[in-house]
């Protein structure tokens, strides 16, 4: 119903924000972990949403990029995974941080999410794994990095987190490791993953 919102930041709440778009305030539910991102109340902000409509209530769901809505609703199809488990998962982990739990089939960083138990994350990785592919999170893992680190090198990152997952680390154990590396113009995959073994002795 609802692609997506702009307006004005007008309240934050603990799950929450209020956005008031043309005079109207919509109740928005999103993950915790996305409050960090807003600079405070007044603020214009894009929210995209989701509609979830049930027999006794209509909420909306926010998120700051199509990306993240995407991936909650991949989250949704889950069986036994409503909107409150998807946005623990989110609150958590970054969708980054998911596909390659998922792929790396790593349940334990899955079930950190409050009421997401083993066997429910166990579930997820086997409903999600067809949807996904490492090509895929490599790319928009790579995307996500060029944006935020501008002329570093996405490509020596990516070759790093699959050399560490060769060597048999777990490939969220790997991304968190190679992110964590404070990465200079020109550094080549040698530098970054000797950079990110030493990160690996932190974890």
């Amino acid at each position: 119903m609802y692609s997506y919102m702009k307006g004005e930041l007008v309240e934050i709440l603990d799950e929450a924000i209020v956005l008031e778009v043309n005079n109207i305030g919509y109740n928005i539910h999103i993950p915790a972990s996305m409050i960090d991102s807003f600079s405070g109340i007044g603020q214009t902000v894009k929210i995209y949403t989701y509609f979830h409509v049930k027999e006794d209530a209509m909420k909306l769901y926010g998120f700051l990029t199509r990306d993240d809505l995407n991936v909650f609703k991949l989250l949704l199809g889950v069986s036994g995974i409503g909107p409150k488990g998807a946005l623990a998962i989110l609150t958590v982990m970054t969708p980054d941080d998911l596909r390659f739990a998922v792929l790396g089939d790593d349940a334990k960083t899955i079930a950190k999410a409050p009421g997401i138990g083993n066997k429910t994350a166990q579930r997820l990785i086997l409903e999600l794994k067809d949807k996904l592919n490492l090509e895929d999170a490599f790319e928009v893992k790579s995307m996500h990095i060029a944006s935020e680190a501008g002329n570093s090198a996405p490509g020596a990152k990516s070759e790093a987190v699959q050399a560490l997952t060769a060597l048999g680390y777990s490939s969220s154990e790997a991304l968190k490791a190679v992110n964590n590396v404070e990465f200079t113009e020109g550094m080549t995959v040698e530098e970054v993953l000797k950079a990110a073994l030493k990160q690996m002795a932190f974890l």
